[in-house]
């Protein structure tokens, strides 16, 4: 069975999150988008759990539905933890996904997290003992759960951060690597960048949206083909299987928030061998800037850029409809008319993903506007011009110049399309 997966995203019981990040609100935006599997998140939390346990009942293959649609949206339990340790003389910070096979797993897992930590201050919970021990410990709870290094290359956060990271995933988890089978390469960072570095080829790069709010859930995601069942998509993840795990789907990673280098307060940013130049400082006020995720990644790898693993999955590069929708118009894509061109469009193609990727250019045109039409096949090109994002600023994406805005496609556009439609 084929369907799309995001597997990592938060609750309303996590700080800067929306209040609608609830079960029932992220049943119906999966179904918007074409999504078909979605990680929980935030099962530490004991409230949000107590909300998974009444809501959502289990379909007897390790995922979870809600018992008046139990053929629509299905569920993984999903939860993320935040380590704060010392190893190695240095201050770490690495935060890791864990997927659970069952509700009675994750009891077991959360009492024993409640022993170490405050779990109900956040739903991200934070720890003091180290991301080993992690594996460990939930791993003797069961062996069937998986625990996967999120968002791997952000600055501050991640297993490979500039910040308090490691150099290698041997090096954080040492006796415990041989249960780290895959990561998630995070919104600043696409599959192409991390098959610069060898020692990931036998790691299975996992993409998530990391979603703190409904609209933004598949922003990044998995497309599998495989047995809807937990224990299915856990062995794909663990064998790499590129027969079962097809496609991530992925933003392009210089609208991630920590792509390049550079300091927030001062306006400044950086490409890395900019950032080599000023020694690492801002050259505006002198302070240490923020080391982004391009730089990082050149540090560690060891193949030049454009080379593919391998053994490497395919990524399909996207930019939200939403996003494509606001550009045409020229609004923020919190404007009404972008929402309302949103529900329409996706009302007359099916799903959001199914106009993104799979409706061919003729379907499209016959309820699509030309301008937002030809928006979507420039996303699908890659011709974009992209404002990277650097130290929490989000990269800025054009797809229309505001000369092309007011004039709409030009007739050539629109004549290509029409042709396309009549064959």
């Amino acid at each position: 069975m084929k369907f799309i997966a995001d597997l990592h995203l938060h609750s309303k019981y996590s700080r800067a999150t929306s209040r609608e990040m609830a079960v029932e609100t992220l049943s119906l935006w999966a179904k918007r988008k074409g999504i078909k599997l979605l990680g929980t998140g935030d099962f530490t939390h004991p409230l949000y759990f107590l909300d998974l346990k009444s809501k959502l009942r289990p379909l007897g293959n390790g995922l979870l539905a809600r018992p008046e649609d139990p053929e629509g949206t299905h569920f993984m339990l999903t939860a993320e933890v935040s380590n704060m340790f010392t190893q190695g003389g240095k201050g770490r910070r690495v935060h890791t996904l864990i997927f659970a096979p069952s509700l009675e797993v994750v009891e077991r897992i959360n009492a024993r997290l409640g022993k170490l930590g405050k779990i109900s201050s956040d739903g991200r919970p934070i720890f003091g003992f180290s991301a080993k021990d992690l594996v460990k410990m939930v791993l003797d709870i069961s062996p069937d759960c998986l625990l996967i290094p999120a968002h791997a290359w952000t600055p501050w956060f991640s297993i490979f951060g500039a910040n308090s990271g490691f150099n290698s995933i041997a090096e954080c988890f040492e006796e415990e690597t041989k249960h780290i089978r895959a990561i998630e390469t995070g919104l600043s960072s696409d599959p192409e960048m991390n098959w610069r570095l060898s020692a990931l080829d036998d790691i299975t790069l996992i993409s998530n949206s990391d979603a703190r709010s409904p609209s933004r859930i598949g922003r990044e995601a998995n497309i599998f083909n495989c047995d809807l069942s937990y224990a299915a998509i856990a062995g794909a993840i663990r064998k790499k299987d590129p027969r079962k795990i097809l496609f991530t789907i992925e933003f392009f990673p210089e609208e991630g928030k920590y792509h390049f280098d550079g300091h927030r307060n001062c306006k400044v940013l950086l490409a890395p061998q900019e950032t080599r130049k000023n020694k690492g400082l801002c050259p505006v006020c002198g302070k240490r800037l923020t080391v982004g995720v391009m730089n990082r990644v050149e540090e560690l790898a060891d193949r030049p850029e454009g080379v593919i693993s391998p053994k490497a999955i395919p990524a399909l590069h996207m930019v939200p409809l939403d996003e494509i929708i606001a550009d045409a118009l020229g609004v923020g894509t919190n404007a009404s008319s972008v929402g309302k061109e949103y529900l329409r469009l996706v009302e007359k193609g099916g799903t959001e993903f199914d106009i993104l990727l799979e409706l061919a250019p003729e379907d499209l045109a016959s309820f699509t506007p030309p301008l937002i039409l030809e928006g979507i096949l420039r996303v699908r090109q890659g011709r974009l011009k992209i404002i990277p994002g650097y130290d929490g600023v989000f990269g800025k994406i054009e797809i229309f110049s505001s000369l092309e805005r007011e004039k709409g496609p030009t007739p050539e556009e629109v004549g290509e399309v029409q042709q396309m439609k009549l064959l």
